[in-house]
């Protein structure tokens, strides 16, 4: 059965798979009052000692269960509260750990027989596979009416990014992405001084990262391995097109290849890009443009390595004004690229942290932080001293980043209506963004053969104009073809 066509709409779950019209608790405590008239009657009283009402306690399934996914199983799991019910990885050996820790969890390595054998013992989904599997696996679990928890990015690409933010709306369930940072109380701080205008209004920003710390910007391996025994590997290619098991993909590694990661942009613009992204309220930029870092085979012949996302890249985005807000121009640099110093950071003053950094400049000055807006400053520095700050617009989330993961798990509980920090809504227009740089990037590396066919042009290496409600770049066709992917066959 297919679960997931970017070109099909958004599909209507089955009857038998939607949830409860009326949430649990609220069932619950109708009941009570039914019985006992006006009287309340405690859930404790009802059960007994150390009962946990069904309305308290999560059933958690999750796809991708090593690495980052014992992280957030382990962050939203509350000990003798909730149940880790499934388990579902391609690798037996990223799966140890989250086995030995859940023994009673059953155990799969394809998700779709997960769900079609699992779906009406598990309440919530968390996500934690490579970037080209999540929307796939998020969306058929949506359609059975779960609440799904989903790695960043949110989506492999912008299409799936949409389908998604519009399943969210029609399935009412609870969601969350993996940016942590969003939880964090440094990012509700960036936040609340731009939105009281201590520094004007914005006008430019400027985001940064050490990362790739893994292998990009190089040559596709030709030599054939065999595929691990723990391995299923038809399973964790997935959605992607088929090509031979090698070492250079897995684990981890897949982050620099164009078939299953979003390099370093993906892999750190959701948590960098996040912090002004919602502190301006930024909606679809309005064009984009490019440069990479190049790869040589030799002194004098440039690498064409098109499965290779590149060592480094400076993104360009063009946001256009909102309403009193002025335009914004954003740019956005990997592989240890970064900005200027500004004029009013000392000079043995840090620039961002050792992982990236952001800086919003506006009419009345600037802020720097660090990855995850991590330590916000205004500029000069002094000036933090000089400034009676606001408190945060929005509430601090219990373990602020830490939290992340529980404030989803108990928002499931809570149903339909309950807060997280990075929903769909905000999640999905984010990841468009970001992997908006992508298809830029993708596209400078475009290239066709000259005339005499002699050589190549690269007529993707321009700015390209984005036309955000219809998802389509309007003065280079052929980018469009990394708006969205074809799936493989069967997937």
């Amino acid at each position: 059965m297919e679960l997931f066509n970017e070109s099909a709409p958004v599909p209507q779950p089955l009857p038998e798979q939607c949830a409860d019209s009326l949430p649990r608790r609220a069932f619950l405590q109708r009941s009570v009052l039914a019985a006992a008239g006006w009287m309340i009657v405690p859930r404790h009283v009802l059960g007994g000692k150390g009962f946990i009402a069904p309305s308290d306690k999560l059933d958690i399934a999750a796809v991708g269960a090593g690495g980052k996914g014992m992280v957030n199983l382990s962050h939203a799991y509350k000990e003798g509260i909730d149940n880790i019910v499934v388990l579902c990885d391609v690798d037996d050996r990223q799966a140890q750990e989250a086995r030995t820790t859940w023994p009673k969890a059953r155990y799969y390595k394809d998700y779709r027989r997960m769900l079609d054998k699992e779906a009406r013992k598990i309440d919530a989904v968390i996500v934690s596979t490579p970037d080209h599997m999540h929307a796939p696996i998020a969306l058929a679990a949506m359609q059975l009416g779960k609440h799904v928890y989903v790695e960043k990015p949110l989506t492999y690409t912008i299409s799936e990014a949409r389908q998604l933010t519009e399943a969210a709306k029609k399935y009412k369930i609870v969601t969350q992405m993996g940016n942590q940072g969003s939880s964090g109380d440094d990012t509700r701080m960036i936040e609340t001084w731009v939105q009281k205008g201590l520094i004007g209004d914005v006008h430019t920003v400027q985001c940064w990262t050490n990362r790739p710390v893994w292998p990009q910007g190089i040559p596709t391996p030709k030599e054939k391995q065999p595929v691990p025994a723990e391995v299923d590997w038809n399973q964790w290619l997935g959605v992607a097109p088929f090509r031979e098991y090698h070492e250079a993909y897995m684990p981890f590694r897949w982050r620099g290849w164009w078939d299953f990661g979003t390099g370093a942009l993906g892999d750190m613009g959701c948590h960098i890009m996040d912090v002004p992204f919602r502190a301006l309220k930024l909606g679809y930029p309005e064009s984009v443009e490019c440069s990479v870092g190049s790869v040589y085979q030799d002194f004098f012949k440039e690498a064409y390595l098109p499965d290779s996302c590149p060592p480094s890249s400076v993104v360009h985005l063009k946001f256009p004004a909102r309403g009193n807000q002025p335009a914004v121009d954003f740019t956005w640099s990997d592989g240890g690229i970064q900005p200027k110093r500004p004029d009013e950071l000392l000079p043995d003053e840090p620039l961002g942290d050792e992982n990236g950094g952001m800086i919003l400049a506006g009419t009345k000055g600037k802020i720097m932080a660090g990855m995850w807006g991590r330590k916000p400053t205004l500029l000069p520095t002094s000036r933090m001293a000089e400034t009676t700050l606001p408190a945060a617009v929005l509430p601090s989330v219990e373990g602020g980043s830490e939290g992340h993961q529980q404030q989803w798990a108990k928002a499931c509980k809570q149903g339909k209506g309950a807060y997280t920090s990075s929903p769909f809504e905000v999640a999905g227009p984010l990841t468009e963004t970001v992997i908006m740089g992508n298809l830029a990037v993708r596209s400078y590396n475009y290239r066709q053969p000259t005339a005499d066919g002699q050589g190549f042009v690269y007529p993707g290496r321009k700015k390209l104009l984005w036309d955000g409600p219809n998802t389509k770049i309007t003065n280079f066709d052929e980018a469009n073809q990394f708006v969205k992917r074809t799936y493989r066959t069967g997937w």
